[in-house]
Formats: structure tokens, sequence, C-alpha cells
């Protein structure tokens, strides 16, 4: 299964595609960092991210879009520019037929490093590690964009239809965003 990992930003917006083979098989397709100029228009701007993210859908052909959920932050233009990128990585999905999924970064970085709140230095490391790369890829946002698809491909997202390809802990750490989910 081929997967688009994207880390949304109106800046910069990560775009990392992988092939995943198995539940724990992951290989590097393509990885970038797409960008728009703070100085221009916002709708410029979105502009040219929608052609980017459309150029990566259209040449690589991803079975599936994996996107970080946006949260809550204090700068509220930050979050008004990574919704605003999400959703047209939603629409351009869409208009194609694939499912997209969407990730917290807690549930990416628990999935690539074991732990929810690692730094981004060491989400770096462990995709560079897991992807067999002599480097994490710069910017953050394009590793984080890889950390997004994997973690589509580790929590499932990537299994044989019919399978269970996912670890128990994975399993167990599931089944406890679920509860927090619901009591919150």
């Amino acid at each position: 299964m081929r997967i688009l990992g994207v880390d949304p930003g109106l800046t910069r917006c990560g775009l990392g595609v992988i092939d995943a083979a198995s539940a724990r098989k992951v290989s590097l397709v393509h990885v970038e960092a797409a960008t728009s100029p703070a100085g221009e228009d916002v709708a410029v701007r979105i502009g040219m991210l929608a052609n980017a993210i459309d150029a990566v859908l259209d040449q690589h052909r991803p079975d599936a879009v994996a996107l970080e959920r946006v949260f809550a932050q204090q700068n509220v233009r930050t979050v008004m520019g990574t919704a605003q990128i999400s959703g047209v990585v939603m629409l351009a999905a869409q208009r194609r037929g694939l499912p997209v999924a969407l990730y917290t970064p807690s549930e990416v970085k628990a999935a690539v490093t074991g732990d929810g709140r690692a730094a981004k230095p060491q989400v770096g490391y462990m995709v560079a590690r897991v992807l067999g790369l002599a480097e994490p890829p710069r910017p953050a946002d394009a590793a984080d964009a890889l950390a997004i698809a994997i973690a589509h491909a580790w929590r499932g997202g990537a299994a044989p239809a019919g399978s269970d390809a996912t670890t128990a802990a994975q399993r167990r750490w599931a089944d406890a965003e679920r509860a927090a989910r619901k009591r919150g």
C-alpha cells in the first residue's frame, strides 16, 4: 500500500510518501516540504500548496492519505493556517476517492518512537532509522510527514484486508485512546 503522510502548515507543508509492504516493512518513495511565502496573500498561499499537494498525489498515486489532526494551540493564526491546508488535503483526497486517516501528534510520536511526548529530533531519528536513511529528512516538517505515513502503516492502515497486523501494544494503546475520547 502506498501512503501519503501530510504535516499540514501554511508556511511549510510536509509531504511524505511511503510504500508499506506489511505493517512493519516500509520504504521511502518521496519526501518534501512544500512552502509558501509568509508575505503573500493567504488565498495565493493556499493555492500554491494545493498545487504541490495535487502534484504529489498525481505523481505518486497513493492508496491512502494520513494527515495530522489539527489541534488547539495558543497561536490562532497557526491553527487557522493548519486547518486551511488540512481542508485542502482532505478535498484533494476525496476528489480522488482516497481514504483519509487523522492522527494526533501524540499518536504519531507514540507509533514511531514508543513515546507520545517524544521530541522532534527523536521522531526524525526514528524516521531515518525505520526508512534506512543516513540522516533525518529536513526540514522537520518533511520528517513529520513521513512519521505520519509510518504511523498509518503501523496502526493497521496498510494491513491486508481481514488481517490484524497491529501489535498487542498498539491495540492496547488504541483502546486507551478510544476510552479517553469517550471520557472527553
